[in-house]
């Protein structure tokens, strides 16, 4: 197997649209070399606990309403062509991640990582759910399978909060400045929400590579 590491943040849309143009190349290539494993990036650190209404955020990010319009709309296009419906105007408040993040790999203990990312991602896109409320993480845990009384103790605790914190700072010292970020085995980065296009050609090359009896990795 080849690792594919993948930084990524619930509430980045660029995220979401990344994952849905993986997932095609995957599905249509049901053999292929990948083991993934998503690792945090805070699009917000800084972001208040309670997280913050969700257009002013947009206006003070973006330096206004206008600037705001024309990012998303790009996004929106995007998003249609990786075959997402993405209801932005469904989405009130933008969410501080830690928690997600915690989820994520509290799920990935349980080999339900990758499922949980979906989950978070279709909550916040998709139905406008608040993903840093603890009543909306506690129900996506319970619904991808995990134990959901021990996921609520768990937040309610510190617990791994640090390690989230150091993971997104090593990816910051590394030189990550952006989500998506995609590691193919731990030597080559492919930033952005790259086209299934391109992971249809990365399997055919490591399938290839595999034939002629070179070591993909």
């Amino acid at each position: 197997m080849i690792k594919l590491d993948i930084l990524s943040d619930p509430i980045c849309p660029w995220c979401y649209i990344g994952k849905a143009n993986l997932d095609r190349a995957l599905e249509a290539h049901p053999d292929h070399p990948f083991e993934i494993e998503w690792h945090p990036f805070q699009l917000n650190p800084d972001m208040p606990s309670e997280g913050m209404d969700r257009r002013a955020y947009l206006e003070t990010k973006f330096g206004g309403k206008e600037n705001a319009v024309q990012v998303y709309s790009r996004i929106e296009e995007a998003a249609v062509a990786a075959g997402l419906a993405i209801n932005f105007e469904g989405i009130k408040r933008t969410p501080n991640t830690i928690n997600g993040h915690r989820l994520i790999h509290w799920a990935g203990l349980e080999g339900r990582q990758t499922a949980a990312v979906s989950r978070l991602f279709k909550a916040y896109f998709e139905e406008g759910a608040d993903i840093g409320d603890d009543t909306v993480l506690l129900d996506i845990a319970e619904g991808i399978g995990l134990d959901r009384a021990m996921i609520e103790r768990l937040l309610s605790t510190d617990a791994d909060l640090e390690d989230i914190r150091a993971r997104d700072a090593h990816a910051r010292d590394r030189g990550v400045t952006g989500v998506p970020t995609f590691v193919i085995a731990n030597q080559h980065v492919a930033p952005g929400a790259q086209p299934t296009e391109l992971w249809t050609q990365v399997i055919a090359d490591l399938a290839a590579q595999v034939d002629g009896g070179s070591d993909p990795s």
